[in-house]
């Protein structure tokens, strides 16, 4: 009887399995630190060091973008800017699909123009008679990594639960994350770090308030 060739269990290979996790770490590089901005990638090699350390793409595709600006920092001027462009129309995004509101003009534009660029997804035989999944690059690395950060927020939506989506309460933080939790009622990004100052704040609030009114009572 001929053997026959599986599929066994879409492997990837090397393909870049980048999650949802990833794609909100992407979009958290744009950071509140107690209420002032902070950008967690301020030039083109420190956003490429990034996407090399989640493994969003290789180090020679990197390499490659470094040598190819390294004597024209107007590319990589135009090449940060393009990265900033996507992580703020995907923040726009999620922060519509959270506010139940349509997103701004020209985020879904962007995103959609992100999505374009990807890489090619293709059955690959080994040697031991099964198929596994592989991919082959077909564009500019950063469109690549872009396309790649913005699917799982798309998987998200069409089969995932983005009512889970949540952004932290504390407006001076406003982290993107995922609601895990059982009941689905999670409001801070970390309950060890922002839910504590918030539950911090309140009881301040609440003890100055007593205080007040105690005060007041007295000069009676």
């Amino acid at each position: 009887m001929p053997s026959t060739t599986t599929i066994r269990g879409l492997s990837r290979g090397h393909a870049h399995d980048v999650s949802l996790d990833d794609t909100f770490d992407f979009l958290n590089t744009d950071d509140l630190e107690n209420g002032s901005r902070v950008e967690r990638l301020p030039t083109l090699d420190t956003a490429l060091e990034w996407f090399v350390g989640r493994g969003v793409i290789h180090g020679e595709g990197a390499d490659r973008v470094r040598a190819m600006t390294a004597s024209a920092p107007d590319l990589a001027a135009r090449d940060l800017r393009r990265i900033h462009g996507v992580r703020a129309a995907l923040r726009e995004v999620a922060d519509a699909i959270v506010e139940e509101r349509p997103p701004r003009d020209g985020a879904l534009d962007t995103v959609n123009r992100a999505l374009h660029a990807r890489q090619v997804i293709e059955l690959v035989p080994v040697e031991d008679g099964c198929v596994s999944v592989d991919h082959r690059h077909v564009g500019d690395p950063i469109d690549d990594a872009l396309a790649r950060l913005v699917d799982p927020l798309v998987l998200e939506l069409t089969t995932g639960q983005p009512e889970r989506i949540r952004i932290c309460d504390n407006d001076r933080c406003r982290w993107v994350f995922y609601d895990a939790s059982r009941t689905g009622r999670r409001r801070w990004c970390d309950m060890a770090t922002c839910g504590n100052r918030a539950k911090a704040a309140r009881h301040r609030a609440r003890t100055k308030g007593e205080g007040i009114e105690g005060d007041e009572i007295a000069s009676l």
